[in-house]
């Protein structure tokens, strides 16, 4: 999920003190998404851009014919940024040129005037914060709706799909294999003609999908499988007068992943509670232990390694039967199931030949399992490493005689100069980086790889994470020490 502030954000703020030509707007205009601040003094900048972005530019050797600049702004346009924000850098430029002007005016691309005393990195770190504070807002507004869900979940299909249409103030709908309502909240008595095109249309893609339209009377429609994606025979659909942004797709997302599994378990509450497990986020511990009363558990979590065409239908029954359990969830070619009894080795080889590399966790007791997410991912990393299962091991090590509080309150302060630094622990930030680079035990193209980045970035990012912790990451005893820190970092959450 990506994420962004309205261009208006950028204009109101005082500090900046922009203006903007007013006859460049065009009707909503100022709410237009600004993913970025960027900086180019490049006559063709386009092939550089991703779109959405406020680019800046202090008009360093900007073209002076009518015809470039016309052909400037039209490259800007394609390439689909948000607004031109022109530096006034006396001497080199008193004023926007008027040809700048009259392009942007002429094509409807907004244009901002930077007075001198605004530096453009006051832009940038303005435009980072509020992309900042609206990530938060937005993952704060999942993590509620999604601890909102889980307990719905516990009741059943019928109050699930009605907390999701209140989280979304929408109407919402499950329809059936033959498009039937199974369970609804507000949807209309009789649905239009366009609802089942839309379900027609979902059903004859593969994967995880969604659909949307737009209905005459101006209400946007929504749709997408219940979990599995690809097998599902049921579907979500959701209406209201406005679009879904990003946000309400991934509340959308997880209210269609406990639905299917409400769905298919013999007990929805014990499938709600192994979509909140897979979702990194637990229940309140209340909810949790009377979903799982009593007893302890183990996770099991496998990676896709070679792994030939998946059907996830297929893949769900065999890991259901061999695992003994109904609590498996199959995501991005893995899985992540719940135990009783700890898989034995002949069964870890036999999902090795279904192509998965599992783990296994140590003992959980219920209101425990939650942390058993970070052990799993560490575990993970580990069995990529070594490129063989990984068992965790229940007697006494070092990572299980610290006091969990110790340990935490270790954690915090080693890792704390990392905080500063990526304090949202973003997917890819230093931490994860740091965390995968020693589980390769320092190896740059290994680490490059499980990323998905160019060993140059892993460099960059060790060599911060180095300098910001002022230690000699070539020290065993330095990497030992990290490894357990970032092993014990209590889990994030939001309040």
């Amino acid at each position: 999920m990506t994420f962004a502030i309205p261009l208006r954000a950028v204009v109101e703020d005082a500090g900046l003190a922009l203006e903007v030509v007013a006859d460049s707007l065009r009707p909503g205009a100022l709410e237009r998404p600004v993913r970025w601040a960027h900086v180019s003094e490049l006559r063709d900048p386009g092939p550089y851009l991703l779109g959405d972005e406020l680019l800046l530019t202090a008009g360093v050797d900007f073209a002076t014919a009518p015809e470039d600049v016309e052909r400037y702004v039209l490259g800007l346009l394609g390439a689909g940024i948000t607004a031109l924000g022109f530096g006034v850098t006396p001497p080199m430029h008193e004023a926007v040129p008027d040809a700048l002007r009259e392009a942007c005016v002429r094509h409807g691309l907004p244009l901002l005037v930077v007075p001198p005393r605004t530096p453009f990195l006051a832009i940038n770190r303005a435009v980072a914060v509020a992309l900042a504070e609206a990530a938060q807002r937005d993952q704060r507004r999942v993590a509620v709706a999604r601890e909102a869900l889980i307990k719905a979940a516990a009741e059943g299909l019928r109050p699930l799909v009605r907390e999701l249409a209140q989280q979304l103030d929408a109407w919402a709908a499950l329809a059936g294999q033959h498009d039937e309502p199974v369970a609804e909240h507000g949807a209309p008595a009789q649905w239009p003609a366009e609802v089942s095109e839309l379900l027609a249309k979902l059903r004859a893609g593969r994967g995880i999908r969604s659909a949307t339209t737009e209905l005459p009377d101006g209400t946007s429609l929504l749709a997408q499988p219940v979990s599995p994606q690809a097998t599902a025979s049921h579907l979500l659909v959701l209406g209201r007068r406005r679009r879904f942004d990003a946000t309400e797709r991934a509340i959308v997302a997880v209210g269609a992943g406990l639905l299917g599994l409400a769905g298919r378990a013999k007990d929805a509450p014990l499938s709600a509670a192994t979509t909140a497990l897979l979702l990194h986020d637990g229940p309140p511990e209340d909810v949790l232990t009377r979903l799982l009363p009593g007893g302890e558990y183990r996770v099991v979590a496998g990676t896709a390694v070679r792994r030939r065409a998946a059907d996830d239908a297929a893949d769900h029954d065999w890991l259901s039967t061999h695992l003994r359990t109904p609590l498996v969830q199959l995501a991005d070619g893995g899985f992540t199931a719940i135990v009783n009894v700890p898989p034995a080795p002949e069964l870890l080889s036999g999902m090795r030949d279904q192509g998965w590399l599992p783990v296994v966790s140590r003992q959980h007791r219920a209101d425990s399992l939650p942390s058993a997410v970070r052990e799993v991912e560490n575990l993970l990393d580990r069995a990529k490493s070594l490129g063989r299962p990984v068992v965790a091991d229940s007697d006494l090590r070092l990572s299980t005689m610290v006091p969990s509080d110790a340990a935490s309150a270790f954690a915090t302060e080693v890792l704390a100069p990392l905080l500063a630094l990526d304090p949202d622990r973003q997917p890819g930030g230093l931490r994860d980086t740091l965390r995968v680079w020693l589980a390769h035990h320092g190896n740059w193209e290994r680490t490059a790889t499980a990323l998905g980045v160019h060993r140059n970035s892993v460099r960059h990012r060790i060599g911060q994470a180095e300098r910001a912790l002022g230690a000699d990451l070539a020290d065993p005893e330095t990497r030992m020490e990290l490894w357990f820190a970032l092993r014990w970092e209590p889990p994030r959450s939001f309040n």
